[in-house]
């Protein structure tokens, strides 16, 4: 069994302002070097085999900074990769938040995104996002899985490395905890630099803990 740390990563500016981030990506707050410390020292005695993150700035930062309080870190490797990217929001990137939603859930006689997270599932929310874009470039729900379930296998492939920290994103944890974690509030947004953990077998993943600050 694989056991994966997944961080999502620390405050960017873009968050602090409250826009669509997917594919876009801008630097690190003060705020968010501070959060990614504070989860590297939550996390610094866990002997992980590997560091995984999406190959976004903030989220490649995020796990070096994290590395840096590792007791492994003078061993661990880093790989960033593409797979493990957001969701790609397409017309709607850097737009404000609250306006991109109620043009993604209006249709659908949602005004407000947190009721359309309690009531839909994140795959039709994936489909929708897409529906609504008017290039239709954003990832619906098959496109993204297709991209991420090769990041998933890649994790299943890597022989030796049973313990991995993972950084990526908000929406991306919030698609693994709708597919693998049933008992967990996916409205419920990871908080950055948050904790989330998945158990990987040959059966499948299973998410044990969710937005955690410590362990």
């Amino acid at each position: 069994m694989k056991r994966i740390y997944i961080v999502r990563h620390g405050e960017t500016y873009i968050n602090r302002y409250n826009k669509m981030q997917g594919w876009c990506d801008t630097p690190l707050t003060e705020t968010g070097e501070a959060q990614a410390n504070q989860a590297g020292e939550a996390l610094k005695d866990i002997p992980f085999d590997i560091a995984l993150s999406s190959d976004t700035m903030r989220a490649s930062k995020t796990c070096d900074l994290i590395i840096n309080h590792n007791c492994n870190r003078d061993e661990l490797q880093h790989l960033a990769s593409p797979f493990f990217r957001e969701q790609f929001y397409g017309y709607f990137e850097g737009m404000d938040s609250e306006a991109a939603w109620r043009m993604i859930g209006g249709p659908h006689g949602y005004q407000d995104r947190h009721e359309l997270l309690r009531q839909e599932s994140i795959d039709t929310i994936k489909d929708w996002i897409k529906a609504q874009d008017p290039y239709h470039q954003a990832e619906d729900a098959t496109e993204y899985w297709q991209r991420l379930n090769q990041g998933l296998n890649l994790i299943r492939q890597l022989d030796g490395a049973e313990t991995i920290l993972l950084v990526t994103h908000g929406f991306t944890i919030r698609s693994l905890v709708d597919h693998f974690g049933k008992q967990f509030d996916k409205s419920q947004s990871p908080r950055n630099a948050s904790i989330t953990i998945m158990e990987q077998t040959a059966e499948g993943q299973t998410i044990s803990a969710f937005n955690r600050l410590h362990l």
